[in-house]
């Protein structure tokens, strides 16, 4: 731990350093300086492992579509998945809706900012709690995401991993120590826009740093080192084939309901394997024979490609097929049958939806 008598010391010198470094960039973001709970709410969750340059066109959807949580809560879950189609991690777009629906229920309407309030809803965790609260009532509560811990590590020299208990405790506990209570808000957002835009992951302006001279890792030639990092785990690899099952301008689909990966939205027919599997292997299992695979003709390969989530690598093919009555008609038994001129009113996988406009491939 740090000693307490030079942390002191320290934390004015770095709080003052960092305010005053702050007050001199140009950053033009909409969330930035406003109160409104609900805003600063919807732009924390947006984003969260979300780059400013891809979540910003997000925010201002959000915003344009649901001006107040009410009219969010208002909507279905459905609309809310469907703005936040390609984003990822649509757990969090589930969290929303719901938490939405909870502040127009138990706070008429009123988005909470204190953070034992905040910390009670749905998909709120402490750090983005911590940024609601001081941003929009200046309560003092340090945030600390992966720009603060970068930082802190750094300047610091703070040589554990985040990620254990004894580090996020660590980390938890320097943060509060730097926060000046009576700026929480204006530091907070600084040190964040400081791990962003000066103290980044790779090729850090520290030259033109104005934490050099105090600068652990600067002084060690450890920033290259700092924040310790757990090892990548191996990604899990997962084999999804999609069937687009066509007839007469009518397609199949489903909604995910397991607790897995896209949960709440829609896909075409699937067949999922443990590893690469020959097309007429495929047409051999016992899902393939339950679609009716293996009778239709004009079978056609529109599409193969990778996509790589925090945890895993999927591996999609997807196909195309025109079905004759009787077995379209049994298939959709099991399935919705929707009209393709209406598959956009349902919320898909990004890497899916592009494949619901239909006339891109039908006629090939």
């Amino acid at each position: 731990m740090i000693n307490k008598r030079i942390e002191r010391k320290k934390a004015l010198d770095f709080s003052d350093k960092l305010l005053s470094w702050h007050r001199n960039i140009n950053r033009r973001l909409p969330w930035v300086g406003i109160k409104d709970a609900y805003r600063i709410w919807l732009s924390e969750i947006i984003l969260q492992q979300t780059r400013v340059e891809q979540g910003l066109p997000y925010y201002q959807q959000f915003i344009r579509r649901f001006p107040t949580v009410r009219s969010m809560a208002e909507a279905t879950e459905d609309d809310v998945l469907r703005l936040w189609q390609g984003l990822g991690y649509y757990s969090r777009a589930r969290n929303m809706y719901h938490t939405a629906v909870m502040v127009v229920k138990n706070y008429r309407g009123l988005f909470p900012t204190a953070y034992d309030e905040l910390i009670k809803l749905k998909g709120i965790g402490a750090y983005s709690a911590a940024a609601i609260a001081s941003f929009a009532a200046n309560e003092p509560r340090a945030v600390v995401d992966g720009n603060v811990v970068r930082v802190l590590a750094r300047v610091f020299g703070l040589s554990i991993d985040y990620q254990c208990s004894e580090g996020k405790k660590m980390f938890s506990h320097v943060a509060q120590q730097l926060l000046p209570e009576e700026k929480a808000g204006q530091y907070n957002q600084a040190i964040m826009d400081f791990g962003a835009l000066q103290c980044t992951p790779k090729n850090p302006e520290c030259g033109s740093c104005v934490m050099k001279r105090v600068c652990f890792a600067s002084r060690k030639k450890q920033v290259a080192r700092l924040p310790v990092k757990r090892k990548k785990q191996v990604l899990k690899k997962r084999y999804l084939h999609f069937f687009i099952i066509d007839h007469q301008q009518q397609v199949l689909i489903e909604q995910r309901t397991g607790n897995d990966i896209w949960k709440g939205l829609y896909q075409f027919p699937l067949i999922e394997t443990e590893a690469e599997t020959p097309f007429n292997e495929l047409l051999q299992s016992d899902k393939a024979k339950s679609l009716g695979l293996e009778a239709l003709e004009g079978l056609k390969n529109i599409s193969r490609h990778k996509q790589k989530l925090s945890h895993q690598e999927i591996h999609f093919t997807i196909y195309y097929l025109q079905s004759e009555s009787k077995t379209f008609n049994s298939l959709a038994r099991q399935y919705m049958a929707v009209p393709v001129i209406h598959l956009k009113k349902y919320s898909f996988p990004k890497t899916l939806a592009y494949y619901t406009d239909i006339s891109l491939y039908s006629n090939n």
